[in-house]
């Protein structure tokens, strides 16, 4: 309804300013005119054809503003607004002495175009201008807050909203992550990945069904914890895939991608958005393990080379070691002999402690191995 609304304003607007603009024409032009009449039907068609590009214009301009305005944080949009009303009060305090000024009729355009031109000038700047330094406005809501000042001044940064990937809350680890109070700022969960998971939850496939309840039910639990916190953006992006609507979520809230997809994460990297990969964040938590550190290990199969066994450490870390063969389901000390960093992960290299004796340490057949 809005929409109709619009093009028939401008319409108006335009036929009105065509038919009432035979007016403003000099007077000798309109000595040569026989038909004043017919003229203003001319010019008031022409003007509605226009009024009415115009209103097309202004509905492409006023579509994604809106879709801004949804997805921006309300800190963010706040200190714009702000900034935007102290630019255009600006620019009319600058207007005042020039709109008094008494000016010849030959230019008194220059009147409207000085006030066009200013406001948008300041009211630009005003805008451009909250959006960087915006948090400055902290001190004028509460001046006495410690933090406040630290973010006004720059020495701390404000916690961005992090925006969840479906690998992300496909692999649950985001729920640990949020209970151990590493991630600040607020959660925001896009439409499309809703959407993605609801396909996935209805899928024939047993296994993507699993991983699409899985996920739903993760998002209701994270909605019971962390209530308010958790916000699903109900904006519908344009776009080719989830993958692509979630960069256009990121840009469009400065906040960051968190998501466990390799190729995303890069994607985002390129297009210079923040982005926490998490698979990079678990490897870079892993202990570390130098050579000659001394492991207490249960082997659990062989390995591929001969007279070798393998193990995994609490993280999952692969570890291959020498002369443990005959040791499967046995709990050994070795010794780490190296390290190798793979694109899959890392493998730890180790041999036995040669002071072991060959039937080393039993473990109940009963321990599932890592």
């Amino acid at each position: 309804m809005v929409d109709p609304l619009i093009l028939l304003l401008f319409l108006i607007s335009g036929a009105a300013t065509g038919w009432l603009g035979v007016d403003l024409l000099p007077a000798g032009l309109l000595d040569q005119v026989t038909n004043l009449k017919g003229l203003r039907w001319v010019l008031a068609g022409f003007g509605a054809f226009f009024g009415l590009l115009a209103g097309f214009f202004f509905q492409l301009l006023r579509r994604r503003l809106m879709r801004q305005v949804r997805a921006m944080p309300t800190d963010l949009l706040v200190s714009r607004a702000v900034g935007l009303i102290m630019g255009l009060l600006v620019a009319n305090l600058l207007l005042a002495p020039i709109l008094l000024l008494p000016l010849p009729w030959e230019v008194v355009f220059v009147k409207p175009l000085a006030a066009v031109l200013s406001n948008v000038f300041f009211g630009v700047l005003g805008y451009n201008l909250a959006e960087v330094h915006g948090r400055t406005l902290l001190r004028l809501f509460n001046p006495a807050s410690t933090d406040a000042l630290l973010v006004a001044e720059g020495v701390l940064k404000p916690a961005s909203a992090k925006i969840l990937a479906t690998s992300v809350i496909i692999d649950g680890r985001i729920r640990g992550l949020l209970d151990s109070g590493l991630l600040e700022g607020q959660v925001i969960v896009a439409q499309a990945v809703i959407d993605e998971l609801q396909q996935l939850a209805d899928s024939s496939n047993n296994e993507k069904r699993g991983k699409g309840r899985r996920g739903l039910n993760l998002l209701a639990v994270l909605r019971e914890r962390y209530g308010r916190r958790l916000v699903v953006n109900s904006t519908r992006y344009e776009g080719n895939g989830a993958d692509d609507k979630l960069l256009k979520l990121t840009a469009d809230t400065a906040g960051t991608l968190l998501t466990a997809d390799y190729n995303l994460a890069k994607v985002a990297e390129v297009q210079e958005l923040k982005v926490m990969n998490l698979s990079a964040l678990v490897i870079a938590l892993r202990p570390e393990v130098q050579p000659g550190d001394a492991l207490q290990l249960k082997i659990v199969r062989e390995g591929k080379e001969a007279d070798q066994g393998v193990g995994y450490l609490e993280d999952g870390t692969m570890v291959v070691v020498e002369a443990a063969r005959k040791r499967i389901g046995q709990r050994l000390p070795v010794t780490v002999t190296g390290a190798l960093q793979t694109s899959t992960g890392r493998m730890v290299f180790a041999r036995c402690d040669p002071d072991v004796p060959k039937e080393g340490v039993a473990v109940r057949p009963t321990a599932s191995p890592r």
